[in-house]
C-alpha cells in the first residue's frame, strides 16, 4: 500500500474553518498574553509610594485659649489643655481599644462612646476598661503658636509653661 502524503491533499472547507478557528484562538492568546505583560512593563515605571499623614498639628497661639479650657481637634485626634500648670496635648484615641473619644464640655470629661471608658481632662482614667490613662503628646512653642507633634509621647506629668 502506497503512502499518501496528506500535506499535498486538498483542504475541504470543514477542514480549513476549524483551522481558521484554531489560528484565531491561539492569536488571541498570544495577544492577551503581550497586553498583560506589557501593562505590567509599563505600571513597573511607575513608583507605587505611600504619603504619610503629618503628625505636627498647628494649634494657635497660647493668649488664644483661656485657661481651663480644653481644645478638641478631632480630624488630628488630639486634645490640648490649658491648666493652671501650663499647657500640654494628649491624644484622643482611647487606651482601651483604639476607638476616638470625644470631648463633653458639660460633664467636664473625655468619653470613649465605644466602650464607656471615661478620662478627666488631664487624661487620667475615671471609670470604664481603659487600662491606662490618655498619652500625653509632645506639644512645643514655635514663633508664637502651639504646635502638637502627634508622633512624639512624652512623660505623663509632662506641662508646657507659656
Amino acid at each position: 500500500m502506497p503512502l499518501i502524503d496528506d500535506l499535498k491533499m486538498e483542504i475541504d472547507d470543514d477542514e480549513y474553518s476549524r483551522r481558521a478557528f484554531l489560528s484565531a484562538l491561539g492569536l488571541g492568546a498570544v495577544a492577551v498574553a503581550g497586553l498583560g505583560t506589557a501593562i505590567t512593563a509599563v505600571r513597573y515605571m511607575w513608583p507605587e509610594v505611600l504619603f504619610e499623614q503629618e503628625t505636627r498639628y498647628s494649634v494657635g497661639a497660647p493668649g488664644d485659649i483661656p485657661e481651663g479650657m480644653l481644645v478638641a481637634m478631632p480630624e488630628q485626634k488630639v486634645y490640648v489643655f490649658h491648666g493652671a500648670e501650663g499647657f500640654f496635648a494628649m491624644t484622643a484615641v482611647c487606651t482601651h481599644l483604639g476607638c476616638l473619644t470625644r470631648y463633653e464640655k458639660e460633664e467636664g470629661r473625655v468619653f470613649c462612646p465605644c466602650h464607656g471608658s471615661r478620662f478627666s481632662t488631664q487624661g487620667e482614667v475615671v471609670g470604664g476598661p481603659a487600662p491606662r490613662p490618655l498619652p500625653r503628646l509632645q506639644l512645643t512653642l514655635e514663633s508664637g503658636v502651639l504646635i502638637v507633634d502627634a508622633s512624639k509621647t512624652v512623660e505623663p506629668d509632662s506641662v508646657l509653661k507659656v
